[in-house]
Protein backbone atom coordinates (compact mmCIF):
# COMPACT_ATOMS: atom_id res chain seq x y z
CA UNK A 1 0.00 0.00 0.00
CA UNK A 2 1.50 3.43 -0.88
CA UNK A 3 2.43 5.08 1.95
CA UNK A 4 1.74 9.09 2.57
CA UNK A 5 5.21 10.41 0.83
CA UNK A 6 4.65 8.20 -2.33
CA UNK A 7 1.50 10.02 -2.41
CA UNK A 8 2.83 13.22 -2.52
CA UNK A 9 4.98 12.53 -5.21
CA UNK A 10 2.25 11.10 -7.06
CA UNK A 11 0.63 14.63 -6.52
CA UNK A 12 3.77 16.53 -7.78
CA UNK A 13 3.84 14.54 -10.88
CA UNK A 14 0.29 15.39 -11.81
CA UNK A 15 0.45 18.90 -11.48
CA UNK A 16 0.99 19.67 -14.75
CA UNK A 17 -3.03 19.16 -14.99
CA UNK A 18 -4.39 22.08 -12.51
CA UNK A 19 -5.80 24.02 -14.89
CA UNK A 20 -6.85 21.54 -17.60
CA UNK A 21 -10.60 20.61 -18.86
CA UNK A 22 -11.38 17.07 -18.61
CA UNK A 23 -12.26 16.04 -22.22
CA UNK A 24 -13.24 12.32 -21.66
CA UNK A 25 -13.37 9.95 -18.83
CA UNK A 26 -13.27 6.47 -18.82
CA UNK A 27 -13.00 3.08 -16.49
CA UNK A 28 -14.77 0.80 -14.87
CA UNK A 29 -14.87 3.10 -11.67
CA UNK A 30 -18.12 3.14 -10.07
CA UNK A 31 -19.07 6.62 -10.67
CA UNK A 32 -20.68 8.63 -12.74
CA UNK A 33 -18.00 9.69 -15.47
CA UNK A 34 -19.80 11.79 -17.77
CA UNK A 35 -19.56 14.60 -14.40
CA UNK A 36 -16.19 15.18 -15.01
CA UNK A 37 -16.03 15.54 -18.75
CA UNK A 38 -15.51 19.25 -19.36
CA UNK A 39 -14.74 19.95 -16.06
CA UNK A 40 -11.75 21.44 -14.79
CA UNK A 41 -8.95 20.53 -12.71
CA UNK A 42 -8.70 23.48 -9.97
CA UNK A 43 -6.11 21.53 -7.17
CA UNK A 44 -4.69 18.09 -6.42
CA UNK A 45 -4.27 17.32 -2.71
CA UNK A 46 -3.33 14.61 -0.59
CA UNK A 47 -4.69 13.35 2.80
CA UNK A 48 -2.61 10.59 4.13
CA UNK A 49 -3.12 7.68 1.13
CA UNK A 50 -5.89 9.77 -0.45
CA UNK A 51 -4.89 11.52 -3.54
CA UNK A 52 -7.84 13.87 -4.24
CA UNK A 53 -8.61 15.80 -7.24
CA UNK A 54 -10.03 18.62 -7.15
CA UNK A 55 -12.84 20.06 -9.37
CA UNK A 56 -15.09 23.23 -8.60
CA UNK A 57 -18.21 21.57 -7.33
CA UNK A 58 -16.33 18.24 -6.47
CA UNK A 59 -13.49 15.87 -5.77
CA UNK A 60 -12.52 12.35 -6.96
CA UNK A 61 -10.41 10.70 -4.25
CA UNK A 62 -8.59 8.17 -4.95
CA UNK A 63 -7.48 5.17 -2.96
CA UNK A 64 -4.42 2.83 -4.04
CA UNK A 65 -5.16 0.48 -1.42
CA UNK A 66 -2.52 -2.39 -1.77
CA UNK A 67 -1.75 -2.92 -5.43
CA UNK A 68 -3.15 0.36 -6.72
CA UNK A 69 -1.07 2.49 -9.51
CA UNK A 70 -1.07 5.33 -11.35
CA UNK A 71 0.64 6.60 -15.08
CA UNK A 72 0.66 10.08 -16.27
CA UNK A 73 0.70 10.06 -20.01
CA UNK A 74 1.19 6.51 -20.45
CA UNK A 75 -1.12 3.19 -20.07
CA UNK A 76 -0.21 -0.65 -19.72
CA UNK A 77 -1.96 -3.43 -20.48
CA UNK A 78 -4.51 -3.58 -17.88
CA UNK A 79 -8.06 -2.93 -16.78
CA UNK A 80 -8.66 0.69 -16.21
CA UNK A 81 -10.31 1.92 -13.56
CA UNK A 82 -10.54 5.47 -14.25
CA UNK A 83 -8.56 7.62 -17.05
CA UNK A 84 -8.84 11.12 -17.41
CA UNK A 85 -7.73 12.15 -21.00
CA UNK A 86 -7.08 15.93 -21.81
CA UNK A 87 -6.36 18.12 -24.84
CA UNK A 88 -2.67 16.84 -24.38
CA UNK A 89 -1.96 14.51 -21.85
CA UNK A 90 -3.73 11.79 -19.90
CA UNK A 91 -4.03 10.39 -16.15
CA UNK A 92 -4.95 6.44 -15.77
CA UNK A 93 -5.20 4.85 -12.75
CA UNK A 94 -5.47 1.65 -12.10
CA UNK A 95 -6.46 -1.65 -9.20
CA UNK A 96 -7.67 1.62 -6.96
CA UNK A 97 -10.82 2.65 -5.39
CA UNK A 98 -12.53 6.16 -6.83
CA UNK A 99 -15.09 7.72 -5.27
CA UNK A 100 -16.77 11.55 -5.89
CA UNK A 101 -16.59 13.51 -3.11
CA UNK A 102 -19.35 16.61 -3.14
CA UNK A 103 -18.13 18.02 0.48
CA UNK A 104 -15.96 21.11 0.81
CA UNK A 105 -12.57 18.68 1.77
CA UNK A 106 -11.65 20.67 4.58
CA UNK A 107 -15.28 19.43 6.07
CA UNK A 108 -14.72 15.94 5.06
CA UNK A 109 -10.54 15.80 6.71
CA UNK A 110 -8.32 16.79 9.35
CA UNK A 111 -5.55 18.09 7.32
CA UNK A 112 -3.70 18.28 10.98
CA UNK A 113 -3.29 14.80 11.41
CA UNK A 114 -1.59 14.43 7.88
CA UNK A 115 1.73 13.84 9.08
CA UNK A 116 3.39 15.90 6.14
CA UNK A 117 1.02 18.67 6.06
CA UNK A 118 1.97 21.68 6.73
CA UNK A 119 -0.85 21.95 9.18
CA UNK A 120 0.14 18.91 11.10
CA UNK A 121 -0.90 19.61 14.80
CA UNK A 122 1.76 17.38 16.92
CA UNK A 123 -0.37 18.69 20.22
CA UNK A 124 -3.57 17.46 18.64
CA UNK A 125 -1.60 14.04 18.26
CA UNK A 126 -0.09 13.68 21.75
CA UNK A 127 -3.87 14.29 22.95
CA UNK A 128 -5.08 11.70 20.95
CA UNK A 129 -2.48 9.00 22.19
CA UNK A 130 -3.60 10.00 25.38
CA UNK A 131 -7.21 9.54 25.13
CA UNK A 132 -6.54 5.62 23.51
CA UNK A 133 -3.96 4.44 26.13
CA UNK A 134 -4.62 0.61 25.47
CA UNK A 135 -3.97 0.14 22.32
CA UNK A 136 -0.49 -1.05 20.59
CA UNK A 137 2.12 1.02 19.15
CA UNK A 138 2.04 -0.79 16.30
CA UNK A 139 -1.31 0.00 15.81
CA UNK A 140 -1.40 3.04 17.27
CA UNK A 141 0.92 4.08 14.48
CA UNK A 142 -1.13 2.69 11.36
CA UNK A 143 -4.09 4.46 12.84
CA UNK A 144 -4.95 7.20 9.95
CA UNK A 145 -6.79 9.50 12.48
CA UNK A 146 -4.06 9.86 14.46
CA UNK A 147 -0.97 9.67 12.17
CA UNK A 148 -2.88 10.05 8.42
CA UNK A 149 0.12 9.10 5.62
CA UNK A 150 1.91 6.88 8.44
CA UNK A 151 2.53 2.69 6.78
CA UNK A 152 3.88 0.19 7.67
CA UNK A 153 7.29 0.91 6.68
CA UNK A 154 6.75 4.25 8.66
CA UNK A 155 5.47 2.20 11.66
CA UNK A 156 8.56 -0.34 11.33
CA UNK A 157 11.10 2.35 10.77
CA UNK A 158 10.10 4.84 13.51
CA UNK A 159 9.54 2.51 16.43
CA UNK A 160 13.45 1.39 15.46
CA UNK A 161 14.68 4.53 16.14
CA UNK A 162 13.25 5.50 18.88
CA UNK A 163 14.10 1.97 20.77
CA UNK A 164 10.56 1.19 21.63
CA UNK A 165 8.97 -2.63 20.57
CA UNK A 166 6.15 -2.92 18.69
CA UNK A 167 3.82 -4.83 20.99
CA UNK A 168 4.30 -1.86 24.00
CA UNK A 169 1.22 -0.44 24.88
CA UNK A 170 0.58 3.57 24.22
CA UNK A 171 -0.30 3.97 28.04
CA UNK A 172 2.92 2.28 29.34
CA UNK A 173 4.86 4.83 27.10
CA UNK A 174 7.30 7.04 29.60
CA UNK A 175 6.26 11.07 28.43
CA UNK A 176 9.40 11.34 26.11
CA UNK A 177 9.09 7.80 23.92
CA UNK A 178 5.38 9.25 23.44
CA UNK A 179 7.11 12.70 22.04
CA UNK A 180 9.23 10.78 20.19
CA UNK A 181 6.76 8.64 18.67
CA UNK A 182 5.03 11.53 17.76
CA UNK A 183 8.32 13.88 16.03
CA UNK A 184 9.79 10.80 14.93
CA UNK A 185 6.63 10.11 12.87
CA UNK A 186 6.35 13.02 11.13
CA UNK A 187 10.39 13.15 11.05
CA UNK A 188 10.96 9.87 9.56
CA UNK A 189 8.15 10.89 6.66
CA UNK A 190 10.37 13.59 5.20
CA UNK A 191 12.98 11.92 5.27
CA UNK A 192 10.81 8.97 3.32
CA UNK A 193 9.20 11.50 0.67
CA UNK A 194 13.55 12.89 0.20
CA UNK A 195 14.56 9.50 -0.47
CA UNK A 196 12.12 8.25 -2.61
CA UNK A 197 12.27 11.22 -4.32
CA UNK A 198 15.66 10.30 -5.49
CA UNK A 199 14.94 6.72 -5.65
CA UNK A 200 16.73 5.51 -2.82
CA UNK A 201 14.49 4.96 -0.39
CA UNK A 202 14.95 0.93 0.84
CA UNK A 203 18.74 1.51 1.11
CA UNK A 204 17.99 3.91 4.24
CA UNK A 205 16.07 1.13 5.56
CA UNK A 206 17.24 0.04 9.16
CA UNK A 207 14.89 -2.49 10.29
CA UNK A 208 12.64 -3.01 7.61
CA UNK A 209 13.33 -6.54 5.76
CA UNK A 210 16.44 -6.96 7.46
CA UNK A 211 17.81 -9.91 9.08
CA UNK A 212 20.53 -8.18 11.73
CA UNK A 213 20.25 -5.53 13.71
CA UNK A 214 22.46 -2.95 12.57
CA UNK A 215 22.50 -1.32 15.92
CA UNK A 216 23.40 -4.25 18.04
CA UNK A 217 24.05 -6.98 15.49
CA UNK A 218 21.55 -9.52 16.85
CA UNK A 219 18.79 -11.71 14.52
CA UNK A 220 16.02 -9.10 14.19
CA UNK A 221 12.39 -11.10 14.88
CA UNK A 222 9.51 -10.71 11.93
CA UNK A 223 5.98 -11.23 13.10
CA UNK A 224 2.64 -10.39 12.08
CA UNK A 225 1.32 -7.91 14.41
CA UNK A 226 -1.63 -5.82 15.19
CA UNK A 227 -5.09 -6.18 14.78
CA UNK A 228 -4.25 -6.37 10.84
CA UNK A 229 -1.62 -8.88 11.22
CA UNK A 230 1.05 -6.26 9.47
CA UNK A 231 4.44 -7.40 8.91
CA UNK A 232 6.75 -6.18 11.59
CA UNK A 233 10.47 -6.06 12.17
CA UNK A 234 12.20 -5.83 15.13
CA UNK A 235 14.73 -6.09 17.57
CA UNK A 236 14.40 -7.48 20.85
CA UNK A 237 17.45 -6.47 22.28
CA UNK A 238 17.43 -2.48 21.91
CA UNK A 239 13.46 -2.28 21.19
CA UNK A 240 12.43 -1.71 24.71
CA UNK A 241 8.92 -3.45 25.54
CA UNK A 242 6.88 -1.41 27.50
CA UNK A 243 4.04 -3.57 29.01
Amino acid sequence: MPEGPSLVIAKENMLAFIGKKVTDAKGNAKIDKSLLVNQTITDIRTWGKHLLICFKTFSVRVHFLMFGTYLVNERKPSSLRLSLKFKKGELNFYTCSVRLITDPLDEVYDFSSDVLNEHWNARKAAYKLRADPIRSVCDILLDQNIFAGAGNIIKNEVLFRIRVHPKSIVGKLPAKKKSELIREARKYSFDFLAWKRNFELRKHWQIYTKKTCPRDHNPVTKEYLGTGKRRTFFCNQCQILYD
